[in-house]
């Protein structure tokens, strides 16, 4: 079987390449095309003209024929009088299908939808089939649902904590294998299984994911996924070595005192293939700001948000409302410095249980050095927050936002931080549904009002790992309240929820998706721990 990813991205020629200092993976792979590289032409204009309301489904759709005789009849009959773009593409393309959009089990009892509802969202493993953005993988996985037809990084963490209190360990370590499995053949984990996707990962969750099954197997999981830790972390940090104070290579950023920590970044600096024209209209309002944006810095800043799995936000934004300010590569997260300091611990504890206790000292020092810096450059004391750093300017960005739970979930915090961080969140985020994701209600879905499934979980536990019991139950049960109230009214589980009451979550690109893997696996997992009275 071909590994799917690529060594070096294969990008359409007018596109930067990155050099091979840049290339993390270090093993022969088959190259596989994007859509756009696929069907020049033809692509652009199937996207602009909206063939489909969602951009996302004719990168997913499968050619009928080769992606060669496509683009060879495409260009045959474009120019004939009459030609018919959207027939054209009906009769040359399969459209999916959205998991579980229809699915009932008609069960009143949640637990029991929960549970079956996960062999309604497990796909087989894959078969490759040309001309399609498929990366296949090897081993069954679950998919979150809706538009969301493949496996998803970050998504699947959350999802894993459920097939555990589900009882499908099985399945779960085949949601692990299969992300081993894609950072040997393309040095990281992609933001998920589609070649459009290659260019960017997600959070880094695949340390909290060896440890969710370590719980169960054993420390010879840690063992047995040191290769893959040690490429992961290899991956965010590519190009510290030898960076200066005060500048960035990719991923990883060099502060004034020598502090390296990382932002969030994607390799291409073009429209997001799933979302062209959406990020096309984006960099046009751009281009009439004062002064105007270049185009390529605000697609690549589109794209790293999709990296940090909040797109969007107005943690992003430099004004906090407008999405064509967004300067996503400016700006150093907690959450992501609270991941890779994780990574690191992790790491260390894989190298004692290999007996490599050198480079678990080396190691155990890299992610001291990142948690004094977490302390030092993210840690508001003044607001009493764990926050993100504008790093060119040297100072916080305004954002409240409930990522400054992680460094709670990951114990980066002290325990006098802690405490700050729980009054604000009672004060700030705290609304009748659950946790809000920040204070500003900007039209963004990753704003207030909404609430999402894996930030209440990380608080959830991050309280619970400093004491702060009550708050940590309170935020559990009003989640679990708003959950139910959607599930007795619909019949499902949903991605996100308007959790300060006004009605359904709205804002970005896309409608609510059904399903759905992570409010399943947080929601199944927290019903555990506080069953409802």
């Amino acid at each position: 079987m071909l590994l799917p990813c690529l060594v070096a991205l294969a990008l359409a020629p007018a596109l930067p390449t990155p050099s091979p200092a840049q290339t993390v993976a270090a093993h022969p792979v088959a190259t596989v095309a994007t859509p756009l590289e696929l069907y020049p032409g033809l692509f652009e204009r199937v996207q602009m003209e909206q063939v489909f309301p969602d951009g996302k489904t004719f990168v997913d759709a499968v050619p009928r024929e080769s992606p060669q005789a496509v683009l060879a009849a495409y260009r045959r009959q474009a120019a004939a009088p009459g030609f018919d773009l959207r027939a054209f593409v009906a009769a040359h393309f399969v459209a999916p299908s959205d998991a579980a959009s229809r699915y009932r089990t008609g069960d009143a009892d949640v637990t029991t939808h929960i549970d079956r509802l996960w062999s309604v969202l497990t796909r087989p493993p894959d078969v490759a089939v040309a001309g399609s953005s498929l990366l296949p993988l090897p081993y069954r996985y679950v998919v979150p649902g809706g538009r969301f037809r493949k496996i998803y990084y970050w998504d699947s963490y959350f999802t894993m904590l459920g097939l555990e209190e589900s009882g499908r360990h099985d399945l779960a370590r085949d949601l692990l294998r299969n992300f081993a499995y894609l950072i040997d053949a393309c040095g990281h984990v992609p933001n998920g299984n589609r070649s459009y996707y290659l260019s960017r990962s997600q959070p880094p969750f695949f340390a909290a994911m060896v440890g969710l099954i370590a719980r169960h197997d054993g420390e010879a999981v840690l063992v047995q996924y040191l290769p893959q830790l040690e490429r992961e972390h290899a991956f965010w940090m590519a190009g510290a070595a030898g960076l200066a104070r005060g500048a960035a290579h990719r991923r990883v950023v060099r502060l004034a005192d020598g502090s390296l920590l990382n932002r969030y970044w994607d390799d291409r600096d073009v429209p997001r293939e799933e979302s062209w024209r959406e990020d096309v209209a984006t960099a046009r309002e751009a281009a009439r700001l004062v002064p105007p944006r270049p185009a390529a810095e605000v697609y690549r800043n589109l794209r790293a948000a999709a990296e940090s799995g909040w797109d969007f936000s107005s943690r992003w934004l430099a004004d906090g409302h407008t999405l064509a300010t967004i300067r996503t590569v400016d700006i150093i997260p907690v959450d992501l410095n609270s991941l890779l300091y994780h990574l690191e611990q992790t790491l260390a504890r894989a190298y004692r249980a290999a007996g490599r206790e050198a480079d678990a000292r080396r190691i155990g020092a890299r992610a001291w050095a990142r948690r004094e810096a977490i302390h030092r450059h993210l840690w508001d004391p003044v607001r009493q927050i764990f926050g993100d750093l504008a790093w060119r300017e040297g100072r916080f960005t305004s954002s409240v936002s409930a990522a400054m739970l992680y460094p709670l979930y990951f114990g980066v915090a002290t325990r006098r931080e802690a405490d700050g961080v729980a009054a604000t969140v009672r004060r700030d985020l705290l609304a009748s549904g659950g946790l809000e994701t920040t204070t500003v209600a900007s039209g963004e879905q990753w704003d207030a009002p909404n609430g999402w499934a894996p930030l209440q979980w990380l608080a959830v536990e991050g309280l619970r790992r400093y004491g702060q019991q009550d708050l940590a139950a309170e935020i559990a049960r009003r989640w679990i309240h708003e959950n139910l109230a959607v599930y007795r009214t619909t019949g499902k589980l949903v991605e996100k929820y308007d959790v300060g009451g006004g009605g359904g979550a709205g804002g970005g690109e896309y409608p609510a998706q059904d399903g759905f893997g992570w409010t399943n696996g947080v929601l199944r997992r927290l019903l555990a721990l506080y069953p409802p009275d």
